[in-house]
């Protein structure tokens, strides 16, 4: 004599009143294993490369967040040459303005920097990659002060603010 489980009936209800519909969740399933599976070996052969993308948030000097995206959005043109966006941040002290980009890849002869008082414009064209982004500035800097370095693909570039000029104050009389 064959003994029942507790949940048999379940069971069958389950199976009767769902029928068909799980097994189609159960190839999807298999479906995504063999497409991560996929994936992950043209990661591992390089046929294909990461893509990192994020922000940041900062408190600003006006006490309001300050959100700033980042990342790689690689894009492959005709020419094979991805274009990427640098992973960029911006620190800012009482004195200077300093810019840290992100730019593997490529050699310190490829890169151009130009800067105005309000923006940072960065480019840069390598064999197999291409950098381009433009960093607003959090104040208003001396382009001429601007020092730039590259090392291990990583672009800084400190400029020093521009400060109004300090106006002579009058000592008023009060009557």
């Amino acid at each position: 004599m064959r003994r029942r489980r507790r949940w048999d009936w379940f069971d069958e209800f389950f199976e009767e009143f769902f029928g068909r519909e799980f097994e189609m969740f159960d190839e999807i399933f298999e479906r995504m294993m063999r497409d991560f599976e996929e994936i992950i070996r043209k990661a591992e052969s390089g046929e294909i490369k990461p893509i990192v993308r994020g922000f940041s948030i900062r408190i600003g000097p006006d006490g309001k967040p300050e959100i700033r995206e980042f990342g790689t959005k690689p894009m492959i043109k005709e020419t094979g040459v991805e274009e990427r966006k640098p992973l960029v941040d911006v620190i800012e002290t009482d004195d200077e303005v300093q810019v840290i980009a992100e730019m593997p890849g490529v050699s310190k002869e490829d890169i151009e920097v130009n800067a105005s008082e309000t923006k940072l414009e960065i480019k840069a064209e390598g064999e197999n990659r291409r950098y381009y982004e433009v960093v607003d500035l959090p104040a208003e800097v001396d382009p001429e002060s601007a020092k730039a370095r590259y090392n291990n693909g990583v672009l800084e570039v400190i400029l020093k603010k521009k400060y109004p000029k300090k106006e002579e104050k009058k000592r008023i009389k009060i009557d």
